[in-house]
């Protein structure tokens, strides 16, 4: 039996024994009673009877092991035109007042903090001082607008608002502290204490009485030592998008949550002690908590933070020069970036500026990995290019090569296998599995693995209701895609991206990865609208790369065609259009069910997490054009 299917086999045969095989890779205070509780499922709780603290495995215990003196974080800011290292020494003395400072204000076990910052290490020290004292941290993205902080500041209660002054987005200044100081306003929950770290580009206004500067703040504190927790208690929340317009709380407890993270880093990522890493994403994501600061600390590696873009900051050469100047060994980011320098840059010139010979792998999630990008980027890179899968709501990832186990060879097109821990599965919607390169619904059979989402925050029911109703045992992904005969796991998109072309499903997402191989064409999205005669038929919208100067027509033409050769004449692809940009949110996803609205002329909200609200009214009136909605 191959190393891969041996220990897939354990962790779900036994994972009791498997997952407390990994928990010794962490530091406890006191050891657990039990590895999984399930004596309330869908509850389940991973570790209980455990004590530890998290910012210690993630911090002083690599200084108490003799490598305080190694890099922690290198901060790389082209925007501000600086590149800061902190050791792993400088970051325990750093969190370690931080987390003082909070103490001296009240901030305790189990209280919450919200973080509303930009790309700066303020971010990662805030987050650890919080996980140092017991507190709950809710990491929220710099820049969401004033009305959706607000939300998340009346449902989670903090005692304290952990901001800075502002952030460069480009070549903008944006101001965080007036958005901060509306949400206050606003909000029916009250802050005690706001805590500001001034950028040296935008200062901030300063209410006498609650806010408080940071290094005033900082410098009369006294160092705080870490307080132990137990397994179960909450690190974090962190809210992601609902369709009813109030957010979910994701909870993160701290033992799971470290024990999956340590493991993965070198499973799946191949990343070892010492390594560099690179995670290009922000600390208000999922990825941000997990890869950019706890994951890579916990396995004491050096995590670069990124302020910056792939392209125009100063242009689509900016991840070879990172990479080159820090010896970075894998990175993690979304296909969007890749889609981006691609636009940019088609021929791959910029890379051959720079030594890159350190470059061992990259990742990319958040999104499905078209052929044609992965194609692209291998053939640039000349290393290998792995796509996996996984939610905000599991932090770490449900499909993956496990390149630390054993590298399989890649199916483009697919993040590859099941990651142990997860008993992967597709199903009907009648809750039956079904055969082999059958589409269905893609779930997970109870109990989800370590550093999972337990609930929500203060919200059981919703939690049942939204992920454990549908196919009672298992949780529902939603999203939709098969399983081939060797096991490979294909995600064609959200199960609302199927459409039903006169009585045939047919996934959007197959119809997007047939565009996206068109030479001229840089991003593409295909959705579904309403047909009186065949009930929906897809309709796609394109980017042009860069430097493309050829009859759009025609350009349509050879798109309908390629459709029917690669999917058949049913799938029925006959309208697109072309569109300076597609509508995302700002972690790279496209916003597909906001275009499917406008399409159908159905009343949508506009995402809080949406890059630029200003394209919506430019997709709106390309829509109309098209005569959509119909009349």
């Amino acid at each position: 039996m191959a190393k891969y299917d041996e220990i897939f086999t354990e962790s779900i045969e036994h994972p009791e024994k498997f997952w407390a095989d990994a928990a010794e890779g962490i530091d406890w205070y006191q050891k657990w009673d039990t590895v999984v509780d399930d004596s309330n499922p869908p509850f389940y709780r991973w570790f209980t009877g455990g004590l530890m603290n998290t910012c210690y495995n993630a911090v002083d215990r690599h200084v108490e092991a003799g490598r305080g003196d190694q890099t922690a974080f290198i901060h790389d800011s082209p925007v501000t035109d600086s590149i800061t290292k902190v050791t792993y020494k400088e970051l325990q003395e750093k969190v370690a007042l931080l987390a003082g400072a909070l103490q001296s204000i009240g901030v305790t076990k189990g209280d919450t903090v919200i973080i509303y910052m930009p790309m700066i290490l303020e971010a990662a020290y805030a987050m650890l001082a919080c996980a140092r004292l017991g507190a709950v941290h809710s990491v929220v993205f710099g820049g969401f607008a004033a009305n959706e902080l607000a939300i998340r500041i009346n449902h989670a209660e903090p005692k304290v608002i952990m901001t800075a002054s502002g952030a460069i987005e480009g070549t903008k200044i944006l101001a965080y502290k007036p958005i901060v100081d509306e949400a206050i306003d606003i909000a029916d929950h009250k802050i005690e204490k706001c805590v500001v770290y001034q950028r040296p580009f935008v200062t901030s206004d300063m209410q006498e009485g609650r806010d408080i500067d940071w290094n005033d703040f900082v410098n009369g504190a006294q160092p705080a030592d870490c307080v132990p927790v137990a397994a179960t208690d909450p690190l974090y929340i962190l809210y992601t998008s609902g369709t009813t317009g109030m957010p979910k709380g994701v909870i993160r407890d701290n033992g799971g949550h470290a024990v999956a993270l340590h493991w993965s880093m070198k499973a799946i990522y191949d990343i070892d002690t010492g390594d560099v890493w690179w995670s290009a994403s922000d600390v208000g994501w999922v990825v941000g908590h997990s890869y950019i600061v706890y994951g890579p600390l916990l396995k004491g590696a050096t995590s670069v933070f990124y302020e910056g873009k792939p392209i125009g900051t100063p242009d689509a050469g900016a991840f070879w020069r990172l990479i080159s100047e820090h010896g970075v060994k894998s990175l993690f980011t979304a296909p969007t970036a890749f889609r981006a320098i691609k636009k940019e840059d088609p021929d791959g010139i910029f890379i051959s500026k720079y030594d890159i010979s350190c470059f061992e792998c990259l990742y990319l999630a958040g999104e499905r990995l078209d052929p044609d990008t992965y194609y692209w980027a291998s053939n640039l890179l000349k290393v290998p290019v792995i796509d996996h899968w996984w939610q905000t709501e599991t932090g770490w990832a449900i499909v993956a090569n496990c390149r630390g186990v054993e590298e399989l060879p890649v199916k483009a097109g697919s993040p590859s296998k099941s990651v142990p821990g997860y008993n992967v599965m597709v199903l009907d919607d009648e809750g039956n599995e079904v055969g082999a390169n059958t589409e269905g619904n893609i779930v997970v059979k109870l109990p989800l693995p370590p550093g999972t989402l337990p609930t929500l925050w203060k919200n059981d029911k919703r939690y049942i209701d939204s992920y454990m109703s549908t196919f009672p045992g298992y949780y529902e992904t939603s999203d939709g895609g098969y399983i081939d005969e060797d096991g490979y796991v294909y995600v064609m998109g959200r199960m609302d991206d199927v459409i039903n072309i006169a009585g045939h499903r047919l996934s959007t997402g197959a119809m997007e990865e047939v565009i996206a191989t068109h030479p001229d064409i840089a991003e593409c999205a295909v959705f579904g609208t309403e047909d009186q005669l065949k009930g929906q038929l897809p309709v796609g919208l394109f980017v042009l790369k860069s430097g493309v100067d050829r009859d759009v027509e025609e350009i349509q033409t050879e798109l309908v065609k390629l459709v029917r050769e690669k999917i058949g004449a049913i799938a029925c692809f006959r309208e697109s259009r072309p569109v300076i940009r597609l509508p995302k949110t700002r972690s790279g996803k496209i916003l597909r069910g906001t275009m499917r609205s406008i399409a159908a002329g159905k009343d949508y909200r506009i995402p809080s997490t949406i890059d630029d609200p200003t394209i919506i009214d430019e997709i709106t009136e390309t829509l109309n054009n098209m005569g959509y909605p119909p009349k």
